[in-house]
């Protein structure tokens, strides 16, 4: 009765979905650690922004690279903006998703060393290849409150870095690359700026990261799921079905000989 699953119709069958159902629960699985690395990654964001603010040369200095357990941590610094030496960032987007420029001042701490800060978002002028005009930083000494991130590569920005850029215009934030251009020694990583705010809201103040959506990778785990458990069933019926089928041809095939033996 079931000779017909040695047939190589059917042994490719059965092969294509012995090899399917492993391959889906993998996929069912990755969906999951996605979803248990985004529950994780709001978990630290949400702890981090509600941590009290402490002094970032608690947490970083010259070299350091900011592990992911410190990003997004309140620190604090006091000094005054080296505004001779302000950069800004090409192809940032603000809340609206519009296309402008980050501003990224240095800020000259008391002994003398700087820490990078992104004081916000501006829209491109006409000409993008022209230094923009930037809202003046607080002169004097001033306390910065932001957000602690870690230096930006290409490799875990997915940002490339380009050559051959206008003057005083960068691609990546790295504090390293802004040390040689400084002239003096630079904390690791760089703070984005939350508090004081600016006047007029210019430049932008970066929103805060998004530490309540967990995407629908839970979901797309239990539809692999589900759908692995459906290629058993499916086989299951398409086997049913054949064997329905050949007994069918066989009862048509029987009955003219059924109906000359009876004449």
């Amino acid at each position: 009765m079931y000779r017909f699953l040695l047939s190589r119709q059917w042994v490719i069958l059965t092969l294509f979905a012995l090899v399917l159902i492993p391959v889906m629960i993998e996929l069912g699985f990755w969906q999951f650690h996605r979803h248990e690395h985004r529950v994780a990654q709001n978990t630290l964001i949400a702890d981090n922004l509600k941590a009290k603010p402490v002094p970032v040369t608690d947490l970083t200095s010259p070299g350091h690279s900011v592990p992911r357990a410190d990003f997004w941590r309140q620190v604090e610094a006091t000094g005054t903006y080296d505004t001779a030496h302000e950069v800004v960032v090409r192809r940032r987007t603000n809340s609206d998703d519009k296309v402008g420029f980050h501003v990224l001042t240095p800020l000259v701490l008391g002994d003398g060393r700087a820490v990078l800060v992104n004081r916000g978002w501006i829209p491109f002028a006409e000409d993008q290849r022209s230094f923009p005009d930037i809202p003046a930083a607080p002169k004097g000494e001033v306390t910065v409150t932001g957000r602690l991130k870690a230096d930006e590569t290409t490799g875990s920005s997915g940002i490339k870095e380009l050559k051959d850029l206008p003057d005083r215009q960068i691609m990546l934030i790295n504090s390293e690359q802004q040390a040689r251009s400084l002239g003096r020694t630079v904390l690791g990583g760089y703070i984005e700026q939350t508090a004081p705010a600016a006047p007029g809201d210019s430049p932008q103040q970066i929103p805060e990261p998004d530490s309540g959506s967990i995407g629908a990778h839970m979901a797309y785990a239990v539809q692999w799921w589900l759908f692995t458990a459906g290629v058993p069933v499916g086989w299951v019926i398409l086997v049913r079905r054949e064997l329905r089928d050949r007994a069918a041809t066989t009862a048509t095939r029987g009955t003219p000989e059924r109906e000359t033996a009876a004449a």
